[in-house]
């Protein structure tokens, strides 16, 4: 640990302040250039999904600096995606040495020393490599239940396999206990309009046609309003409304589109921005799940 490291409980602070810690009753608080790291051992080479809650303090802006061996990650904890309080977030990284020092760090300076991000729920997994004919992202459903997987831009190895968070903002990983989801045990939550997609790169065979089919619908958390999901692959484009009352339900869509090469990206964004019904402080969107791919014969 460097600099001001407090071990906090969950509730009222003095000075008015409420600390919020939902994934437990304790966490750390790292206050101005603060750290706290730990040295993990991992299989070089392979690649691990780093999974923490964090939680803003205070109204100003309060970054989070993710480092280990080879890469270093800012996150803004300013914009709450998550109603209890703090998001949870999964980034992924490859191990270059079989012992790695994760790093957890408060860069900023803020003018209230007792502002400062809360971290907690550490978790760290190894990811199974990814498949061709199906992603293995199901195995986040032991650790991450509803969190927020970053985009590209900060972090280049995508904790979902086989997906590219393509986007300025996060989208979001729900599960079936806790929401809506139309099949199996988890789905994908575009929870910022055009700034939130998802994308993946799948083999084709050039000029052979091919079904995109998908499901959106929403999360069964108060989310409403009329939605709209598009869908890109090849030079084809498909937009799919979907009127939410914020209770639940999906529907499906597919398209045929031709691979004009041996690669193809198929892309998903929300088109429209929206909130939660009951509270217009949380953002939200469209659920997107069972993307299949079928060659049209």
């Amino acid at each position: 640990m460097k600099g001001l490291v407090e071990f906090v409980s969950g509730g009222p602070q003095p000075g008015g302040f409420y600390f919020a810690i939902p994934r437990g009753s304790h966490a750390a608080r790292l206050g101005n250039e603060a750290s706290i790291s730990q040295k993990v051992e991992v299989k070089a080479g392979y690649v691990y999904s780093l999974i923490f809650g964090a939680t803003r303090t205070c109204a100003q802006d309060e970054v989070l600096r993710i480092s280990v061996p080879g890469q270093t990650t800012d996150i803004s904890i300013q914009t709450l995606y998550s109603t209890d309080g703090g998001d949870t977030i999964a980034l992924a990284f490859k191990a270059i040495a079989p012992i790695v020092r994760v790093t957890f760090h408060n860069p900023g300076i803020q003018e209230d020393p007792t502002c400062g991000p809360l971290l907690d729920a550490i978790a760290i997994k190894l990811m199974p490599p990814a498949k061709y004919t199906r992603d293995w992202s199901a195995y986040l459903q032991e650790l991450l239940n509803r969190g927020l997987l970053p985009p590209k831009k900060l972090d280049r190895i995508s904790p979902l396999v086989g997906w590219i968070i393509e986007s300025l903002k996060p989208v979001k990983y729900i599960d079936k206990k806790h929401f809506s989801v139309p099949s199996g045990l988890f789905a994908v939550e575009l929870v910022a309009g055009r700034e939130s997609a998802i994308a993946q790169i799948i083999r084709t065979v050039p000029n052979k046609f091919y079904t995109l089919t998908f499901t959106v619908g929403d999360a069964m958390n108060g989310c409403h309003g009329s939605m709209m999901v598009q869908a890109l692959a090849g030079k084809e484009t498909l937009q799919v409304p979907y009127v939410s009352q914020g209770k639940g339900g999906f529907k499906t869509a597919s398209f045929r589109f031709q691979a004009i090469s041996a690669r193809a990206r198929i892309t998903f964004f929300s088109a429209y921005y929206h909130t939660k019904l009951d509270d217009y402080g949380h953002i939200c969107g469209p659920v997107l799940d069972d993307v299949i791919v079928r060659p049209v014969f």
